[in-house]
């Protein structure tokens, strides 16, 4: 592992111009997927994930993620330094910046924050790549139709999924059946494309040192902004200034409440199908809550 590390940081060197000498490598906890370490050396202070080699890709589609984000303006996003393979190994290099909790003060300027991020409309439905949410594919090509998107790319995708790993019977039969009817859910509703983080839990929004907001670990794509809303009150994290400050800067459709778990569905049967059993029941309940609000 170690003469590993020191390979990789000897690559790092020769592909940034960089001379990394005396640097001091520290792996840091908190990831689901990826290892990650801090490299520091004179004037360098970088985070860094490491992967298998197979996985370069998806590490390709959070830098083009994290570069639009950054173009965008609205939010810090850590800078990228540089992404590629060294032997067996996918990485991605970024600025390392020292996280803490969102005070009071910062999750409301981040509520604004992300309302002007949305606000910036996008010219269709979907992204330039496809890339991923965790590991697993999140496809993203071009439609006009957000229903269509979300029902095609998104709720059937995972739906598809879950068949292929084993969970049949009433979450499909439901899951069917939802998709059938989804349109209802949108009759009054005509969302615009808006770029969208695509994971915003609590785990992947901090402050800085100053104290501002900052957001990492996209799965961009251009969608409802209601996506990205409904994923942040998902696991909690968010207080309430944060949603007073973003609606009081872009109110959300009087709708949102009953399509949240619509958009949340989404994420719990991406957890069922990767870490297991567990999230069957809350899947199979909230298809079944959704198709009660269409009776």
């Amino acid at each position: 592992m170690q003469d590993r590390l020191q390979g990789l940081i000897q690559h790092l060197a020769q592909t940034t111009g960089h001379t990394l000498k005396q640097s001091r490598l520290t792996s840091l906890g908190g990831g689901d997927i990826n290892s990650a370490y801090r490299l520091q050396s004179q004037g360098i202070d970088w985070f860094i994930k490491v992967n298998r080699a197979e996985l370069a890709d998806m590490f390709a589609a959070e830098t083009a993620g994290l570069t639009e984000l950054a173009a965008i303006g609205a939010i810090r996003i850590p800078n990228v330094v540089c992404h590629g393979q060294h032997q067996h190994h996918a990485y991605l290099v970024l600025e390392h910046i020292e996280l803490r909790s969102l005070s009071s003060d910062a999750t409301a300027l981040f509520g604004e924050q992300l309302a002007c991020m949305h606000r910036q409309p996008q010219a269709y439905f979907g992204w330039k790549i496809d890339n991923t949410i965790g590991s697993t594919p999140q496809y993203n090509p071009r439609y006009r139709d957000w229903v269509e998107f979300w029902r095609d790319q998104r709720l059937g995708k995972q739906l598809q999924f879950a068949a292929e790993n084993g969970y049949c019977g009433t979450l499909q039969n439901q899951g069917e059946q939802l998709l059938d009817r989804l349109d209802n859910l949108f009759a009054d509703y005509r969302p615009h494309p808006s770029m969208l983080h695509g994971d915003l839990w609590g785990g992947n929004a901090a402050a800085d040192s100053r104290g501002k907001p900052v957001m990492f670990d996209p799965a961009c794509y251009y969608g409802d902004r209601e996506a990205d809303i409904a994923m942040t009150e998902l696991f909690g994290g968010f207080g309430r200034e944060f949603y007073a400050a973003y609606q009081a800067h872009y109110r959300l459709d009087a709708g949102y409440p009953v399509r949240k778990t619509l958009y949340n569905l989404y994420h719990i049967l991406n957890h069922l199908n990767l870490f297991g059993s567990s999230y069957l029941n809350q899947a199979t309940r909230m298809t079944g809550q959704l198709l009660a609000e269409l009776k």
